[in-house]
């Protein structure tokens, strides 16, 4: 089989930096708000209490008791937005983990087969043909699943480096498939060399 890369290219700058990615931390949030709302109207209904003959307001304890009514409310709904605001970062934070573990798999798996082609065309083998689809295809499948798991959760910068994987990678599956020349071919793979730094970099930030 007759390849456009021709053969005095001894070899191609597939150097993928190894990134390692830590294992995602658990987060935990306590559901106290249904907790701290049920206290809160037993107190307001305890302070009512029925008795015989005509009630009365004590006009000197009434003030005392709108203030402390009125920093009781403040003060619950500064703990439940603290509360929400604990929630979105811990579902940001897990949007991001789940990504950059995807990333990292995938394009592990991706750039082993990649080297492999890299490798045969390289050696001039007639194994060349055997490794072109397997590359392809885990490049796509790469592109693929980091492409399904990025949500609108992540941050932006975060999510821009994970579409340039998706791109970069699906770029790469391209040139492989259509036999671009050697300088298309390695102008590609440093692209996704770069794109797969940033966001592994980003990653291993969050963590």
């Amino acid at each position: 089989m007759n390849f456009c890369h021709p053969a005095h290219q001894a070899t191609f700058p597939v150097t993928f930096r190894a990134v390692l990615i830590r294992s995602a931390r658990a987060y935990r949030l306590g559901g106290l708000l249904a907790g701290s709302a049920a206290t809160a109207l037993l107190a307001v209904a305890g302070c009512t209490t029925v008795t015989d003959g005509k009630g009365t307001v004590n006009a000197a304890d009434a003030p005392a008791y709108r203030t402390s009514m009125s920093v009781s409310v403040s003060e619950s709904a500064a703990s439940s937005s603290a509360r929400e605001s604990q929630r979105q970062a811990s579902l940001t934070t897990q949007a991001m983990h789940d990504t950059c573990e995807t990333l990292s798999t995938t394009s592990a798996d991706a750039i082993d087969l990649v080297n492999a082609y890299v490798d045969a065309f390289n050696k001039g083998g007639t194994n060349v043909a055997a490794t072109e689809g397997p590359a392809i295809d885990a490049l796509n499948q790469s592109a693929d699943a980091v492409a399904a798991s990025v949500t609108a959760a992540i941050p932006d910068e975060m999510r821009d480096a994970f579409d340039a994987w998706v791109d970069g990678a699906r770029a790469t599956a391209k040139a492989i498939a259509t036999k671009a020349s050697p300088g298309e071919f390695n102008d590609a793979v440093d692209a996704l060399n770069s794109t797969r730094s940033t966001a592994l970099e980003l990653c291993d930030a969050t963590y």
